[in-house]
């Protein structure tokens, strides 16, 4: 597996499904709750992982300012 610096990954929980596979994720950063647009990394859609809101989720950002990221492991 290949590293993925400058990633900085947080726990959320689902709030809504989307079409495309895009969700709406409920992440607190710094102590404030945001929410924030995430897709399904590939590795998930390969074996068919399947999400529904209230899954608690881990998502990928490259900033943690930024408003889009990835959903890479369901809890």
């Amino acid at each position: 597996m290949g590293k993925n610096n400058g990633v900085h990954v947080f726990d959320g929980v689902v709030e809504e499904a989307l079409p495309g596979l895009t969700f709406r994720v409920a992440v607190s950063t710094d102590g404030v709750e945001r929410k924030i647009l995430a897709h399904l990394a590939g590795r998930m859609k390969i074996h068919h992982i399947r999400i529904i809101p209230g899954d608690r989720v881990s998502v990928e950002l490259p900033s943690p300012k930024d408003e889009r990221g990835r959903i890479v492991r369901r809890y």
